[in-house]
């Protein structure tokens, strides 16, 4: 009862967290958009375009990365190798189901955790063109892996519940 009231919950969270995330997304693909034509036109007419404009783009696109693969990950966007669990029968297929899951818990924690710690050690640091502290295109490690984190606490409940929807299957 407990687990299932805590799955409802994390699954509203989530679901608010990740539209926020989409929009975010959104947001970077086209400011990206904006920026690298600007740029590529203005170096073929100008011959030369200011610093910032290189520094947006790649501060944006690590936002991008992060929060796209977040947000695609419920969705299931993300490299899955089911040959061999498509192979074991489905009681066994579900316990290592379980443990690639938490074995993704952990490489998310530890990304959370150093990620965290490196917006800390980078924070008065500033970027050469923009003098921005350093520490936000350094965020996107620790809040993109958190939310990767938390969609996939989600799946462990939702497959320890039996309520998981299953990994894509092959098709005869």
């Amino acid at each position: 009862m407990f687990f299932s009231s805590l799955l409802e919950v994390l699954k509203k969270i989530n679901r608010e967290l990740l539209r926020a995330a989409g929009w975010g997304v959104v947001l970077g693909m086209a400011v990206i958009g904006v920026l690298v034509p600007y740029e590529v036109a203005g170096r073929y007419f100008l011959g030369s375009m200011p610093a910032w404009t290189g520094e947006v783009t790649i501060f944006v696109l690590a936002w991008v990365s992060m929060l796209g693969a977040a947000v695609g990950l419920p969705r299931g966007y993300q490299i899955g190798m089911t040959f061999f669990l498509d192979l074991l029968p489905p009681g066994i297929s579900r316990y290592v189901q379980i443990l690639g899951y938490l074995a993704g818990l952990c490489f998310l924690a530890v990304l959370v955790v150093y990620g965290f710690s490196q917006v800390l050690v980078n924070v008065r640091q500033t970027s050469p063109a923009m003098q921005i502290s350093m520490a936000l295109p350094y965020l996107a490690i620790p809040v993109g892996s958190l939310l990767m984190w938390l969609v996939t606490f989600e799946q462990v409940l939702e497959t320890l519940l039996g309520k998981e929807k299953l990994l894509p299957a092959k098709n005869s």
